[in-house]
């Protein structure tokens, strides 16, 4: 059987929980509300896991699935990504990697497989435990900050009220997204997807 890892990435503890920054824990918390799965700790690595297959997110196909989410800071995602590729013998093209995008607005959704870090510290942290960047990317809008803003401050603050219901359609719609990924591949994803 085929196993995927499905990786939100994000900042542990509530301090983080509604940030921009962390648009990947909350897609990877809506697929497992979907699917009623609960959170446990990995062994071997500082991540959170829950497991089922792709039939069980509403896909269709029984490729085994691990959504993750590392509790490593996101600098460091990388630190707990690797070890449960390792650990599972998962490769790097059944690594899938949803993430926060400032250059794409709120509400734009990309899916792609490899490419550049883009200034994003978790994909950095992530390719150089991987040792490759050929993964597959959902890339959740949440826009660049007004004028002289600095971006870091930005991700790591909330969505304005008036934001939060574009937010949570966004996420819903990188979970649609991820399990189409794991079900018809990436060219009928993006078809779908990518505007």
């Amino acid at each position: 059987m085929t196993m995927w890892l499905v990786v939100g990435l994000g900042n542990p503890g509530p301090a983080y929980a509604n940030t921009r920054h962390n648009v990947g824990f909350m897609t990877a918390d809506e697929l497992a509300s979907r699917a009623a799965l609960r959170w446990a700790r990995a062994r071997g690595a500082n991540a959170q896991v829950a497991k089922t297959t792709v039939s069980g997110l509403g896909g269709g196909n029984a490729d085994a699935v691990w959504l993750v989410k590392p509790q490593t800071f996101m600098n460091e995602s990388g630190a707990a990504v690797a070890p449960l590729a390792r650990s599972q013998r998962v490769a790097p093209d059944h690594i899938v990697i949803i993430h926060d995008e400032i250059d794409l607005d709120l509400g734009v959704l990309r899916v792609k497989f490899g490419g550049g870090d883009n200034g994003h510290n978790g994909l950095k942290s992530v390719r150089a435990r991987l040792g490759t960047g050929e993964y597959y990317r959902v890339r959740i809008g949440v826009s660049r900050p007004p004028g002289d803003r600095d971006p870091i401050d930005w991700v790591l603050g909330g969505f304005p009220p008036a934001q939060r219901e574009d937010a949570k359609l966004s996420v819903g719609e990188a979970a649609d997204a991820t399990v189409a990924l794991l079900t018809v591949g990436l060219a009928d994803t993006q078809n779908r997807f990518n505007r």
